[in-house]
C-alpha cells in the first residue's frame, strides 16, 4: 500500500505551528535586488519547515497569494577568535514569489 500526499485542498495545517515557521524577513542588498526583480521575499524559516508550510505561513500572516517557494539551505562557517574555534549556526532560507499584482511591504512604513 504506497503513501498518498493529499492535495493542496485536503491539507490542513496547525496554525500555532505557522507562526513559528517563519523565524524572520532577510532584508540585505542581494534579498532586495531579487524582490524588486523578481516580487519575490526572503525569510529566514525553521530547519524543519517544508514548503506548503512555509506558503501556508505567508498566506495567513500577510493575506497575500503565493505563487511559489524556493528553499536554501545554509551551512554554517567556522569562525576563529584568536585561539578559540566557533561556529555560525545553519540557516535555511525560504524565496517566497509572490503571485502577480500581490504586494508584500516588510518596512513598516505606513503608505
Amino acid at each position: 500500500m504506497s503513501r498518498v500526499n493529499p492535495t493542496p485542498a485536503q491539507r490542513t495545517f496547525d496554525e500555532g505551528r505557522l507562526m513559528q515557521v517563519l523565524v524572520a524577513p532577510i532584508v540585505s542588498e542581494k534579498a532586495t535586488a531579487v524582490a524588486d526583480k523578481t516580487n519575490t521575499v526572503t525569510f529566514k524559516v525553521l530547519q524543519s519547515a517544508t514548503k506548503p508550510e512555509i506558503k501556508a505561513a505567508v498566506e495567513l500572516m500577510f493575506k497575500v497569494e503565493v505563487k511559489g517557494v524556493s528553499v536554501v539551505n545554509t551551512k554554517g562557517k567556522t569562525k576563529r577568535f584568536g585561539r578559540s574555534v566557533g561556529r555560525r549556526d545553519n540557516i535555511r532560507k525560504a524565496y517566497v514569489t509572490l503571485k502577480p499584482g500581490q504586494e508584500l511591504n516588510l518596512a513598516g512604513e505606513a503608505a
